[in-house]
């Protein structure tokens, strides 16, 4: 009998969704910061095992958001309650039980479906306090399981992986046994961008980026892909502090991401970054909708 479904990793905010996500499928596919707010898209993996196809989707974090920006990522984590056959509820074990943790179990009143507790980070605290902290989320919801985790060094995976499985119904091959995603390299391309400006700006500059790809062209011959791309930020000061002095924070941030695309790509890659000013594109509906963050 062959298993298969969709499993939403769902938390708040910088609880390691994006972390555990790339750990399962076992490919750098969705981008880790240290930030809130890095994960945008709804962004699939898929897991293939011999007798089972678990297709997992990562989704940004839920948090009461107050800009339509955010307001538009909440509804995007949100969609994937109702393409879920499980979702993983992943909270972060050092936080104990989170406002926002809190708010996001309000948001599953209404789901009929499995929720599995997913304690992530167990390694930073004394084993003696996570048995209270289960019972402090259990008495919250009315959750299907629980599982204590280490994303980071994949502590607790396979128990949580075979249980899924246990719990998914029959079904087809949605995918090919070598697919590990449906994200095009154009996609995956932009986010390795935006990461390495979430990691090397600061303040406000990585919360107001967007990155399109403006030309993907693949040399099968050579081995080489060409890719050129414009980074659109809503101020001046925060195009100035992206090209950096003589343009080294633009390099820097193109070296890296070129560096990543080669180890996912097996290829060579010619990266060219543009920077470009939008006046406060993220409060702007069409701007969202123009960037795929928001749907018509």
């Amino acid at each position: 009998m062959f298993k298969s479904g969709f499993i939403g990793i769902i938390g708040r905010p910088n609880v390691g969704k994006s972390t555990l996500f790339n750990a399962i499928i076992g490919e750098k596919i969705s981008i880790i910061a240290d930030k809130p707010q890095t994960t945008r898209n709804k962004i699939t993996g898929i897991k293939n095992l011999p007798d089972a196809q678990l297709i997992f989707l990562d989704t940004p974090g839920i948090h009461k958001a107050k800009t339509p920006l955010n307001r538009a990522m909440v509804q995007t984590a949100r969609e994937s309650f109702n393409d879920a056959d499980i979702l993983l509820m992943m909270v972060e074990a050092a936080s104990g039980v989170h406002s926002q943790d809190i708010f996001l179990i309000e948001t599953l009143a209404e789901i009929h479906i499995p929720v599995f507790l997913v304690i992530n980070k167990i390694d930073l605290i004394e084993k003696n306090l996570l048995l209270p902290l289960i019972d402090k989320f259990r008495n919250l919801y009315n959750y299907s399981e629980f599982f204590p985790v280490s994303a980071a060094k994949g502590d607790g995976l396979e128990e949580l992986l075979q249980t899924i499985k246990k719990n998914l119904p029959e079904g087809p091959q949605y995918f090919a046994e070598d697919t590990f995603t449906d994200a095009t390299e154009r996609f995956i391309a932009a986010e390795f961008i935006r990461e390495k400006i979430m990691l090397l700006t600061s303040q406000e500059v990585p919360y107001a980026t967007a990155v399109e790809i403006d030309t993907f062209k693949e040399d099968e011959e050579k081995n080489l892909i060409r890719i050129s791309a414009t980074i659109t930020v809503e101020k001046d000061s925060q195009k100035a502090i992206m090209i950096g002095k003589k343009g080294a924070m633009l390099k820097n941030i193109g070296t890296q991401a070129r560096l990543e695309m080669e180890k996912l790509f097996n290829a060579k890659v010619f990266l060219e970054l543009f920077v470009r000013v939008k006046k406060d594109w993220t409060s702007s509906e069409k701007m969202l909708q123009e960037f795929g963050l928001l749907k018509n």
